[in-house]
């Protein structure tokens, strides 16, 4: 008989290709139906001189004279053997344009999602520990603010008051991770906002709990209670939506790598919508759809680590 946990383990896994596969779908159908056609946003230009004969038979190397199923059909079986096929406008694998702005991008993720963690968990502190009422009352309405913020607003804004005015960042000239503390912090506000929003409903609807009555009754400080008894309650819906605001960080990655001129994903993303490049925006929305359920399936694993209810249950 399969284990509990090894049954929920290939369950969860199950779910992840279905979503993978409907990413896949509805990408390529999203694209087809997309006017234009890349391949003559290219080579239809009087400037190169191509006969229509020859426009046609590049059509036919690149695969868009075959009918949709077949494309269809086609394309699946490229990308389960991590083919994704060539890029129009580049003319090189579209896995090699992918495999260079790749790093750039997670890096850019990475950073994001540790600053907006080490935001909003230190503003859920902050506001439990404040000495005055008042002033917790006045943090609580900063996530507010937080998500109000655009991206590129505070991205520019970034740019003027810390390299331009200050000179504490310069833009050039400086390594792969200093270079990502700038862009990161622009992401992460908006990412910040929902996180401490609900770090601090959990964190006050686990201080109205019993346990955490009878832990001041004892004499408990409030320091004592909030990191002993209310945080470790807390961080499960902290976790779901840590994970969910991941793709948040790759789709932002698209403004914030332009404003910065990062050479990553989302200056892809950009260069393929403006020369149509189906491959190589289809190969972009599947590993963002794989690194978010990459994520979210981690955060599942670690549910019954961090709470042993779930293990009891599941068992």
């Amino acid at each position: 008989m399969m284990r509990p946990v090894t049954s929920y383990v290939l369950r969860r896994l199950g779910q992840a290709a279905f979503i993978l596969w409907g990413a896949f779908t509805l990408t390529f159908v999203l694209l087809q139906v997309m006017p234009g056609d890349a391949v003559l946003v290219k080579f239809q230009d009087p400037d190169l001189g191509l006969t229509p004969q020859q426009i046609a038979a590049i059509r036919v190397a690149y695969g868009a004279d075959a009918s949709l199923p077949v494309q269809y059909l086609q394309t699946a079986g490229r990308v389960l053997r991590g083919d994704f096929g060539y890029s129009v406008q580049a003319g090189v694998p579209v896995r090699d344009l992918v495999a260079a702005a790749l790093p750039t991008t997670l890096r850019l993720a990475f950073c994001g999602l540790v600053c907006a963690v080490a935001g909003a968990a230190g503003l859920a502190v902050a506001v439990n520990l404040a000495p005055f009422r008042m002033l917790g009352a006045w943090l609580r309405m900063l996530p507010a603010l937080w998500g109000a913020v655009p991206v590129f607003w505070f991205g520019i804004a970034l740019i003027q008051v810390v390299s331009f005015q200050l000179h504490l960042i310069p833009l050039i000239g400086v390594g792969p991770w200093v270079g990502m503390i700038l862009p990161a912090l622009a992401i992460s506000l908006p990412v910040a906002a929902p996180l401490a929003q609900v770090l601090l409903r959990a964190a006050d609807d686990i201080q109205a709990r019993p346990f955490v009555t009878v832990a001041r009754m004892k004499g408990a400080d409030r320091a004592r209670v909030l990191f002993r008894h209310v945080a470790p309650n807390a961080i499960l819906p902290f976790l779901t939506v840590a994970g969910l605001v991941f793709g948040e960080l790759l789709a932002g990655a698209v403004v914030t790598e332009t404003i910065f001129g990062l050479n990553g994903l989302g200056q892809l993303t950009q260069q393929a919508v403006a020369g149509q490049d189906v491959s190589v925006l289809q190969a972009i929305v599947l590993i963002s759809a794989l690194g978010f359920v990459i994520i979210n399936f981690c955060i599942d694993l670690l549910y019954p680590l961090l709470d042993p209810r779930l293990r009891g249950r599941r068992g």
